[in-house]
C-alpha cells in the first residue's frame, strides 16, 4: 500500500490508450443523437430534390438536354474537368448499374430512416415520454444499430456497394490515363519541392515545435509539397480544359439549338436549314459561345466565386477528391 505522499505511477501505454478511447467514445456518443436527428430531417428533402430533378430531366426533349449539357461544358468545363470526365467515364463503366445501385442504397436509407422515426415515437412504459429520450447515448447507439440491422437488406446493400466500387475503380483508371500528363507534371513538381523543403524548411520546423511532434514534420511537408504541386499542375490543366470544353460545349449547344428549332418548326424565314452541314451559322454561333464561355471562366479565375462556391461545395469537394485520388503515387 502506497503512502499518502507517494505519487501514483504513470499509466502504462495500454491503460493510456484505454483512457483516450473512453474519452473519445464519450464525445462520439454525445454527438450521435443530434447526428441521427439531423440526417433524419435532411435526407428526405435531398431525396425529393433529386427525384424532382430527375423527373424534370427525363421530360425534357433530347435536343434540349444536349443543348443544356453543351452550355454546362462551355461555361464550367474548365472548373470541374475531372468531375465531368468522371461522369463520362462512369457512363462507360456501367452507368446503368451505377444508377440502379444508387437508387437501391437510397431506398434502403429511406426505409431505415422511416423505421428510426417510428422507433423515436415508441413509449413502451406509457409515461408520456418517448423511450429514446430516456436512455443514454450508448444505449441509443445499440438501439439504432438494431433498427438498421433489422430493417436493411444486406444482400442488396452488398451488391450495390460492389457495383459502386467496381465503377469507381474503372473511373480512376480511365482518368489516370486521360490526365496522365497532368499527373506526371504534379508528381515531378512534388519531387522537386521535397528536396529543398527537407533541407531548409524541415530543420526550422523541427526547432520550433516540441521534439515529440518532430516525426510529423516530414509527413506534413510531403503533404504540403504534393498540395502545391497539384495546385500548379491542375491550374495549367484547368486552362487547357477550359478552352477545349468551351469549344466543344459551344458547338454542341449551337447544333443542338439548331435541331431544337427545326423540331419546333422555327426556321426564321428559311435562314435555318435542317442539317447543320448545310450552313455555317452553327460554327459561327458556336465559336462565339466558346469565346464567351472561356472568357467567363477566365474572369472567374477558373473557379466558382463567392457565394456560389457555398452552394456548389459538393462539386468542389468531389473535384478536389478526384484530383487527389488520381494524382496519388
Amino acid at each position: 500500500m502506497s503512502s499518502a505522499g507517494e505519487k501514483e505511477p504513470p499509466p502504462t501505454p495500454t491503460e493510456d490508450l484505454k483512457i483516450k478511447l473512453t474519452a473519445a467514445s464519450a464525445v462520439v456518443s454525445k454527438a450521435v443523437a443530434p447526428a441521427i436527428a439531423f440526417v433524419s430531417l435532411v435526407f428526405p428533402y435531398i431525396v425529393q430534390f433529386f427525384q424532382a430533378a430527375s423527373n424534370t430531366y427525363s421530360k425534357l426533349p433530347t435536343n434540349a438536354i444536349s443543348a443544356l449539357v453543351g452550355l454546362i461544358f462551355c461555361f464550367f468545363g474548365g472548373i470541374y474537368p475531372t468531375l465531368f470526365a468522371a461522369i463520362q467515364a462512369a457512363k462507360h463503366s456501367g452507368g446503368e448499374k451505377l444508377i440502379a445501385s444508387i437508387k437501391d442504397l437510397t431506398n434502403e436509407a429511406t426505409v431505415i430512416i422511416e423505421a428510426s422515426k417510428k422507433d423515436d415515437e415508441i413509449d413502451a412504459d406509457g409515461d408520456g415520454i418517448a423511450d429514446v429520450k430516456q436512455i443514454d447515448s450508448k444505449t441509443l447507439i445499440m438501439r439504432k444499430t438494431g433498427v438498421v440491422l433489422g430493417k436493411c437488406n444486406p444482400e442488396k446493400i452488398n451488391t450495390a456497394i460492389g457495383h459502386l466500387y467496381v465503377t469507381w475503380m474503372g473511373v480512376v483508371v480511365t482518368l489516370k490515363v486521360e490526365f496522365a500528363r497532368t499527373i506526371a507534371l504534379a508528381l515531378t513538381i512534388s519531387s522537386s519541392l521535397r528536396a529543398p523543403s527537407r533541407s531548409y524548411i524541415e530543420p526550422t520546423l523541427a526547432a520550433l515545435i516540441p521534439a515529440k511532434y518532430n516525426k510529423w514534420v516530414p509527413v506534413i511537408l510531403d503533404w504540403t509539397c504534393k498540395s502545391i504541386a497539384m495546385s500548379i499542375a491542375w491550374y495549367i490543366q484547368t486552362i487547357i480544359s477550359a478552352f477545349t470544353s468551351a469549344t466543344f460545349g459551344g458547338l454542341k449547344f449551337s447544333r443542338s439549338l439548331l435541331k431544337l428549332c427545326n423540331g419546333q418548326g422555327w426556321t426564321f424565314g428559311g435562314m435555318l436549314p435542317k442539317d447543320h452541314k448545310d450552313t455555317s451559322i452553327d460554327e459561327i454561333f458556336g465559336w462565339m459561345m466558346a469565346a464567351l464561355g472561356f472568357y467567363f471562366q477566365y474572369k472567374m479565375g477558373f473557379d466558382i466565386p463567392f457565394p456560389f462556391n457555398i452552394v456548389l461545395w459538393p462539386l468542389e469537394t468531389a473535384e478536389w477528391y478526384i484530383r487527389w485520388t488520381i494524382t496519388s503515387e
